[in-house]
């Protein structure tokens, strides 16, 4: 790289950082090129950027960005998966690195906590949005599908209902 194309990396890593959600540092080594066209494009499906770092550049764009902690896990073949989604990130990593046990993840960072290894693997375990607004939605249907079935009874069933609600 030149002096203006490693100004320009630093320029747009730095904006990714400051703009991202959530980033997740990990390290590749051992990996084939197969392999990690695979991860990159179980991460493009949910519009995960999945990037190999230049170390020494990358540390250079933390310098001014929420994600400067990140700094010292920038050691060795790293790459970072950039995300608005934590958790579908944090899931798929955690996946991919128990197929593949050559992907180590090192931590990263949530809105504006620092995680570990074992922060990452526990959001990993959370639901998505998706999965969290099934649960909301069954919960909030629940009750109005008992009273529809009451409702629906026949009238002699509703007035052994009442009788029994009335004598607790």
């Amino acid at each position: 790289m030149n002096k203006e194309q490693k100004k320009q990396y630093i320029d747009n890593m730095s904006s990714s950082f400051d703009k991202i959600e959530s980033v997740i540092v990990t390290h590749y080594q051992g990996l084939t090129v197969t392999q990690l066209d695979d991860l990159r494009k179980r991460m493009r499906e949910y519009g995960i950027k999945f990037k190999v770092t230049n170390n020494r550049i990358t540390k250079l764009a933390l310098e001014n960005t929420k994600c400067k902690e990140l700094s010292n896990l920038f050691t060795g073949p790293t790459a970072v998966a950039l995300s608005e989604d934590a958790i579908t990130t944090a899931k798929i990593l955690t996946k991919f690195s128990k197929e593949n046990e050559n992907l180590k993840i090192l931590g990263g960072i949530m809105g504006t906590d620092i995680l570990d290894v074992a922060g990452v693997k526990n959001v990993a375990t959370l639901p998505s949005l998706d999965e969290a607004r099934a649960k909301i939605v069954g919960i909030l249907r629940s009750p109005a599908q008992k009273i529809t079935s009451i409702l629906l009874e026949p009238a002699s069933k509703i007035a052994i209902l009442a009788l029994e609600k009335s004598k607790k």
